[in-house]
């Protein structure tokens, strides 16, 4: 068979494998795991550096931050209300000395209190030496004035006033100046330190801001030579690798895979020059064993239409023997019965019950065949139309067992009408054959919408399915009874299943129900997607079926009768 040329230019069956010259080898010597190996060490060793000079300008500052708010500020703070604390003890005093009433003692008092706590506070934070010399100096002078004062006074009694006041707080003028004067000092100290400190902040913020402006900038450069480097190490042999693997997938197996980057990209490139090169070989092959393929499947297709076309005429012409069989033993049945000794009228009835039989398989052999070929047109079905014209078709049986039959409100959805008349005829038929003895048959059919599938399910009280033989109830012809018990050829089941997949559902047997048999299946609520018609020189030319048979390509209502009369004849 001459074999065709495939889309897109062939490669050269002896071109030589790519090689990089010395200038690219020599600027790709190392990996690319190498070169991220040593610009991630590198880039972390300078974050590592940068993140500790941070960490220093940060603790400087904070260092200094807290100095100046827990010991510079607190101190002064503290200096002053220690000054208030003596200028309230020295008005307490002189006004007591004045008056002699007690009252005038409460701010005397007061300011003993806060002399201690500022005392207190002021010996904590003292700790420098110059603190703690001008802190001394305070205390020794307000020593000298209170021992000269302060507490005689205070320590006459109320009443009248102190004779002795006006003398003492004019010779403790002096000292009181003098502790004013250190005082004064203290705080002047104080006030310098903290200027000292907040000085010390600024400087301390400004180098901060300016660390921290030259670690972004840093990081900043980091950033764009990460970028770089990858962009030229990575990203741009990958788009070199990408667009030549893209002119090759487009259909230019001729373009050679040009191996750029580190050498893993090189190698990875070479990999792929290596597979366009084995493609682009067994392409050629199998576009060649594609033309072989698609002679076969047109012979195969042609065989299976002949082969459609001869089942439907061969099962047409089997009618006609079968009938004749049937006939004259029903006429030598009619004309000889009783006249013969009782073998040969058995030798008759076991004849007429064989050619019955086989014209009944007939038809439904072609009945099962025809699902999904002769029925494939969807339309809008009313499951509630088609529910009513099979119960009326099996309105007989299902009077003679004494059947309930009832249901759930049915959808309208699309699908063939033939076909889901068939499959409700099967199971409801079944659910009537199949009944308990010791109770009438109940019967329901459900229907339940979940997301784009209608779930279904046809419940009795019969006699039940094994779990044994849930799998083989669907198969044709497969049967769990005698004929002699339940009449048929064991195809209605498969015939459902054949139905409900064409419908693009599934069904099963659930064997959580008892007792009884609960078929549940599936219909989609949406149009399946339309199958071809297959075999049409088989449709066009296929005689029609014996008169005898069902006419399974009718109305529900025509295929249930036809269905019940097959069934009148096997009893």
């Amino acid at each position: 068979m001459a074999s065709q040329t495939p889309a897109g230019p062939r490669p050269a069956a002896t071109a030589a494998p790519h090689r990089p010259g010395p200038a690219v080898a020599a600027g790709a010597g190392w990996s690319t795991r190498r070169w991220l190996r040593v610009g991630v060490s590198a880039a972390m060793a300078t974050l590592v550096l940068l993140g500790a000079l941070g960490m220093w300008v940060f603790a400087h500052s904070s260092a200094v931050n807290n100095r100046l708010v827990d010991v510079s500020s607190p101190a002064l703070i503290a200096a002053v209300r220690l000054e208030s604390g003596l200028v309230n003890q020295e008005t307490g005093v002189r006004g007591y000395g004045l008056t002699g009433q007690s009252d005038f003692l409460a701010p005397y008092q007061q300011g003993l209190a806060q002399q201690r706590e500022a005392v207190t506070t002021l010996r904590k934070l003292a700790t420098g030496d110059r603190a703690r010399a001008d802190l001394d100096l305070v205390l020794e002078r307000a020593e000298a004035w209170q021992a000269e004062v302060a507490r005689p006074v205070a320590a006459a009694p109320p009443g009248a006033a102190v004779p002795t006041a006006g003398e003492r707080t004019a010779a403790g003028k002096a000292s009181f100046d003098a502790l004013r004067a250190a005082m004064a000092s203290q705080q002047e100290h104080l006030q310098a330190e903290r200027a000292d400190g907040r000085a010390a902040l600024q400087s301390v913020r400004s180098l901060r801001n300016v660390v921290f402006s030259a670690i972004a900038v840093i990081i900043l450069a980091l950033a764009v030579l990460v970028f770089e480097g990858l962009r030229r190490g990575v990203t741009r042999p990958l788009e070199h690798l990408a667009a030549d693997a893209g002119r090759v997938a487009n259909g230019d197996f001729s373009h050679p895979i040009t191996p750029t980057g580190p050498s893993d990209l090189r190698e990875l490139a070479s990999v792929v020059e290596a597979m366009r090169r084995r493609l682009a070989h067994e392409l050629v092959a199998k576009e060649e064993a594609r033309e072989v393929l698609d002679a076969q499947a047109a012979d195969l297709r042609r065989s299976n239409a002949e082969l459609e076309q001869f089942a439907y005429v061969a099962s047409h012409d089997l009618q006609e023997p079968l009938r004749k069989v049937a006939s004259f033993c029903q006429l030598l049945q009619r004309r000889y019965g009783g006249q013969l000794d009782a073998r040969a009228d058995q030798y008759i009835d076991f004849a007429v019950d064989g050619a019955n039989r086989m014209q009944t398989l007939i038809n439904d052999l072609l009945a099962f065949s025809r699902v999904g070929r002769l029925h494939a047109s969807y339309t809008p079905v009313d499951l509630e139309q088609v529910f009513t014209r099979t119960t009326d078709s099996l309105s007989i049986a299902i009077e003679d067992s004494g059947a309930l039959i009832t249901h759930d409100p049915l959808p309208r959805i699309n699908g063939d009408a033939t076909q889901l008349g068939m499959l409700l005829q099967n199971l409801l038929s079944n659910a009537v054959k199949f009944r308990s003895p010791d109770r009438p048959p109940l019967i329901h059919l459900e229907a339940v919408r979940d997301g784009d599938l209608w779930r279904c399910a046809v419940t009795d009280n019969g006699i039940g399915i094994d779990g044994d033989f849930v799998d083989k109830v669907f198969v044709i012809f497969q049967r769990l009874h005698t004929r002699d018990a339940y009449p048929g050829n064991g195809i209605g089941l498969a015939m459902c299943k054949k139905i409900v997949e064409f419908h693009g559902g599934t069904i099963a047997v659930d064997l959580t129900h008892t007792p009884g048999t609960r078929l549940t299946f599936t219909l989609p609520a949406a149009a399946p997607a339309q199958q071809p018609d297959t075999a049409p020189e088989a449709q066009a030319t296929a005689a029609p079926a014996s008169p005898d048979a069902p006419a399974v390509d009718g109305s529900p209502a025509e295929a249930g009768a036809a269905v019940a009369r097959t069934e009148a004849g096997r009893s």
